[in-house]
């Protein structure tokens, strides 16, 4: 991706309109062989619930059949607790229904699940055609306009009150689809698994605690990712430290882009860079080539294009694991300060 995140277009009344025509033909269509990965069933008294967000309330009262993604991370928590999507938002990498090789085992013999290309905005007609009883956008920046048209299809979840776009931790946005999909509990334990490899790899690792870091692009200047990007917060989760300026720097957004004059902000323990040309274009800039964090290689670089890097983006509770078991080698040789070493 040329920039950290794409743009979206607003949905306008005269789709509203149509999508309100084309929901009120096609309901009741879906033929037998059509209808989606069965029911999962539900723990005992888990609906109805109702799930607050900052578009209001959303309240869900059978367990639900057919569920869209348009949150680029949800299908994977919607896969962990067993709930195989009928349709995706394709994010990072070119995999067989958005589905990354960390949840291929989750799928299991489902088939691949339709693809929503989020790039000229939600797509309302392809999502009201697969006629969803669901549909799931927590990690997501829906707006008001979007989440109402959805609305009008399915029931739909949109992001959270009090955080920023692109925001939702991976603990919540699992433990939310569980709440929705009747499986809270599960849900519970499959958020604690991750929790316990990670406390794991902070026993193991004593000197990532206290550690500076920061989660970096090269776009408009340096990009920085900002306290609550799930990437930041992985780092965090690993006993690192932030930058104590960071937050000065990004506001409540997830990231923004600094000047020049701010590169200092760079000069950290690590840096993990995300790149789509496995750090050339960082070799090539004097400035940050200056810094000591360059000069001692405390940098990972994260190809954007590669499966690790897509992995790294989309965190979820089922690529956490995957994540780290890449990650942490290159954080534990990035830390020490010794430039030959390589993780």
């Amino acid at each position: 991706m040329s920039a950290p995140y794409r743009g979206r277009q607003l949905a306008s009344a005269l789709l509203a309109l149509l999508l309100l025509t084309l929901t009120a033909c096609s309901g009741g269509s879906t033929s037998s062989e059509d209808a989606g990965p069965p029911a999962v069933r539900p723990e005992p008294d888990a609906l109805p619930v109702t799930i607050e967000h900052r578009y209001g309330s959303t309240t869900i009262t059978e367990p639900p059949k057919r569920v869209v993604s348009v949150g680029y991370t949800d299908h994977d928590a919607l896969l962990a607790l067993g709930v195989k999507p009928i349709a995706t938002t394709r994010w990072f990498g070119d995999h067989p229904g958005a589905i990354g090789p960390w949840a291929r085992d989750a799928l299991g013999d489902a088939s691949d699940p339709t693809v929503l290309k989020d790039t000229n905005g939600v797509q309302f007609e392809k999502i009201a055609s697969l006629e969803p009883d669901l549909i799931v956008g927590l990690y997501s920046d829906l707006t008001r306009s979007e989440y109402d048209t959805l609305s009008r299809i399915a029931p739909t979840l949109a992001p959270p009150a009090g955080l920023p776009d692109f925001g939702m931790p991976w603990r919540d946005v699992t433990t939310t689809i569980g709440k929705a999909v009747g499986k809270p509990a599960e849900a519970r334990r499959l958020v604690a698994d991750v929790d316990r490899k990670l406390e794991r790899i902070r026993e193991e690792h004593p000197e990532f605690a206290g550690a500076t870091a920061v989660v970096a692009a090269l776009w408009e200047g340096y990009f920085l990712y900002g306290p609550d990007d799930p990437r930041t917060r992985l780092l965090s989760d690993l006993g690192f430290e932030l930058p104590s300026d960071l937050d000065s720097l990004v506001g409540d957004r997830y990231g923004a882009s600094v000047s020049a004059e701010n590169a200092d902000v760079l000069d950290n323990d690590v840096v993990v860079w995300l790149t789509d040309d496995k750090g050339a274009e960082l070799r090539r800039d004097p400035l940050y080539q200056t810094l000591r964090v360059a000069k001692e290689k405390r940098e990972v670089i994260v190809d954007n294009n590669d499966d690790f890097g897509s992995a790294f983006s989309q965190v979820s509770v089922l690529s956490v694991p995957y994540v780290l078991d890449r990650l942490v080698p290159k954080l534990a040789a990035a830390v020490d300060g010794d430039p030959s070493t390589t993780g």
